[in-house]
């Protein structure tokens, strides 16, 4: 039987809400479960209602989207937020990416890339629209940390462990034999990663930890 993913809308907009309900309510694998107006309200509604995705939108009352998605991570650490906005300037994308978020599309993007976004991440991946994309390309060549111990300060000790382990060319399921998690735990993990990395893949990932100097030595 197919998973259904648990959906939660955070949108000041109440015809905008609506609008996303009656397009995912037409979708047999995605169950609204829950709506926010305010910032306030949606940290409220996530910790009550646990859902598998939340669509976030930037602007709202109260606490902005960023900072919503940042404390509503650092409860639940599983949850994915995909941030769905009218604003695609560099500083909204990479706040949003920096604050945790697994996904990014514009409010105007087509209905099927908003839904290609949010199953992705309820699938515990990392997607981002094709006009957000190529913004990440940028960011391929930034300048490399000078030794692999000052190397990407903005990762966790565990998500600099798991790259560590990837960088090395273990598996997912290796990884979570070795650190005792899920492999679930650890696709969340690498997700949450690729965002902070500003990379669009494993791949990617891996050039960016070998760069650093990550990786080179199997205990």
């Amino acid at each position: 039987m197919e998973r259904t993913i648990r959906v939660l809308i955070a949108d000041d907009h109440g015809v905008f809400r609506w609008g996303l309900r009656t397009l995912l309510g037409s979708e047999p694998d995605i169950e609204v479960v829950g709506e926010a107006a305010t910032g306030r309200e949606v940290l409220e509604r996530a910790a009550e209602l646990q859902p598998d995705v939340i669509l976030m939108d930037i602007q709202m009352p109260q606490i902005n989207g960023i900072d919503a998605t940042r404390r509503i991570l650092e409860a639940n650490p599983d949850v994915g937020v995909v941030v769905l906005t009218m604003f695609e300037d560099d500083e909204s994308v990479f706040s949003a990416m920096r604050a945790g978020a697994r996904g990014y599309v514009l409010k105007g993007a087509p209905h099927s890339e908003i839904l290609k976004v949010l199953r992705a991440v309820g699938d515990g991946e990392a997607h981002f629209g094709p006009e957000i994309a190529r913004r990440l390309m940028d960011f391929f060549s930034a300048p490399k940390p000078a030794s692999p111990e000052e190397a990407f300060p903005e990762l966790s000790s565990r998500e600099r462990e798991i790259l560590e382990l990837v960088a090395r060319g273990h598996s997912n399921a290796k990884i979570a034999a070795r650190l005792f998690v899920s492999p679930k735990t650890v696709a969340n993990h690498l997700s949450r990663i690729f965002t902070k990395l500003q990379v669009a893949d494993r791949a990617h990932a891996i050039i960016r930890a070998r760069e650093a100097g990550l990786g080179r030595e199997d205990p």
